[in-house]
């Protein structure tokens, strides 16, 4: 990934699903999009992945208008057509029909080539104690650090 541009993250993803498998695909994106993304100019909160004759579908990413246009912009929630081989979108989309599984956006960025590429992933969602299990597991972790650092401060 080239260092000046943004990677947008879907940390709400982690906190709302358990994640099964990750995959890269590509977008076909406007020009104006993919000016706003490398603006970081993204949110990926609330989307997902539908299936609709064959293609797979980005529905609900919010890609900002580009302020420097001329005479034509994009629509920020349009559905976007995501490239992936026939092959993964048959399994993919059999995996969500048979066990209830969703596919949601992980990553936004642009690689090297200068493409715009997004992590997604299969996941199912959390249940609300599988939520407050994983914040007290995070809560005991960082007392847990808290604790050696206090430690190694009153030992040196």
């Amino acid at each position: 990934m080239p260092s000046n541009t943004p990677v947008i993250n879907n940390r709400k993803a982690f906190h709302d699903y358990v994640i099964e498998e990750r995959l890269e695909a590509g977008l076909v994106l406007y020009g104006t999009e993919i000016k706003s993304i490398r603006m970081g100019r993204v949110s990926l909160r609330d989307s997902h992945v539908e299936f609709n004759n064959g293609q797979a579908v980005l529905i609900g990413v919010s890609i900002a208008q580009y302020e420097n246009r001329g005479y034509a912009n994009h629509q920020p929630f349009r559905p976007r057509k995501l490239l992936l081989h026939k092959k993964e979108i048959r399994r993919l989309a059999r995996k969500v029909q048979e066990k209830g599984m969703t596919i949601v956006p992980l990553k936004l960025y642009i690689n090297d080539r200068g493409y715009a590429k997004l992590e997604i992933a299969l996941a199912h969602g959390k249940r609300q104690y599988d939520k407050r299990k994983a914040i007290g597991e995070r809560e005991a972790k960082r007392d847990l650090a808290r604790a050696h650092k206090e430690a190694r401060r009153w030992k040196a």
